[in-house]
């Protein structure tokens, strides 16, 4: 755990000791922005596809999400019917 917390904010230093011309590159700038979608999209699949047993209700209710975002639906209606649809699916399988 200390060796953790070390390289962390040796980490966190190196990146404070980066000239300010190279964060202010139109290519770090593009991937800066890409990159939290890049892992919450990581995050989701790792999630849904990560363990064996119910990946079935879970992608289900991922693809239901998708549509409801696709078509703008509120965030609240967009979770409880992914939620709703998971649930369904497990309760039938």
């Amino acid at each position: 755990m200390l060796v953790a917390s070390l390289g962390c904010a040796a980490l966190k230093l190196a990146g404070w000791s980066l000239p300010q011309r190279l964060l202010e590159g139109e290519r770090l700038q593009r991937a800066a922005a890409l990159l939290p979608v890049a892992l919450l999209a990581a995050l989701v699949a790792v999630q849904t596809l990560g363990e064996v047993d119910g990946v079935g209700p879970r992608v289900a209710g991922v693809a239901v999400a998708a549509v409801l975002l696709a078509a703008r639906a509120p965030f609240l209606v967009v979770i409880l019917a992914a939620a709703a649809t998971a649930a369904a699916l497990r309760t039938l399988l």
